[in-house]
């Protein structure tokens, strides 16, 4: 399992894992600044740190299907 994962990794970095790389990282990138915005909002409204780094990362973590469901592999 581990060589799996680690063979699935080494194919991402060089490009060869997905039909179409540059829309993979469009999509990682996305989800990366919305959980970005939801830890900073979360934060500034005087939740201790933790507590908004939970919910982001849930709330992040949830919306990465949603962008990865069209996704192709090769």
């Amino acid at each position: 399992m581990i060589d799996t994962a680690k063979n699935a990794i080494i194919l991402l970095l060089q490009g060869r894992l997905f039909a179409e790389p540059s829309k993979v990282y469009r999509q990682l990138a996305i989800g990366i600044i919305v959980t970005a915005i939801i830890l900073f909002v979360v934060a500034s409204v005087g939740v201790p740190p933790w507590i908004a780094a939970l919910g982001a990362g849930l709330l992040g973590g949830a919306l990465q299907p949603y962008l990865f469901r069209d996704l192709r592999y090769r």
